[in-house]
């Protein structure tokens, strides 16, 4: 665990800046890992022992498991990922009785429109608004592609702009 917090403050430190993140997951993150790495390969020799397989399966994916060394963009843990999915979950229970495939595949379409749209930042009802209007002219309209108003200015960015 204590490798994993410290790829997590060391995350924390970028403050969210992708080019900070990058460089320090370049440099500390990656000796955090190898540290992490040659603790795994000990615990890989007790094959008969629960730890032993745990760390072997690591070992075993230790490349997609690491990606995100590579890639800023890559958070550390897939949580958002795992929200974004509970309600569809949560729902396709409710559609276990449905009637219709149809209508079931329906439901599977808009649950990924809407959860896409979140994902992009998008107000859900704005999104689907949009797509309909732009399916109304033959066209699609992805959640990505959505136009987006310019940030509003806060009161004290305003205040700085207009003693500027």
């Amino acid at each position: 665990m204590k490798w994993i917090g410290a790829l997590y403050e060391i995350d924390a430190r970028a403050e969210g800046d992708l080019i900070r993140l990058a460089e320090l997951r370049r440099t500390e993150s990656t000796a955090v890992l190898a540290e992490y790495k040659t603790w795994l390969w000990e615990q890989a020799t007790l094959k008969t022992l629960s730890i032993g397989n745990a760390a072997g399966y690591v070992i075993a994916n230790w490349d997609r498991l690491t990606r995100f060394v590579d890639d800023p963009r890559i958070p550390l843990d897939n949580n958002a990922t795992e929200r974004g999915i509970r309600g569809p979950v949560v729902g396709r229970r409710n559609h276990y009785g449905s009637k219709s495939r149809s209508g079931t595949e329906v439901a599977s379409i808009f649950y990924t429109l809407i959860e896409t749209a979140k994902l992009h930042d998008i107000d859900p009802r704005e999104y689907l608004r949009a797509a309909i209007l732009a399916a109304d002219r033959g066209e699609v309209l992805l959640p990505w592609e959505m136009q987006r108003p310019p940030p509003v200015a806060t009161n004290a960015s305003a205040a700085t702009a207009a003693t500027a």
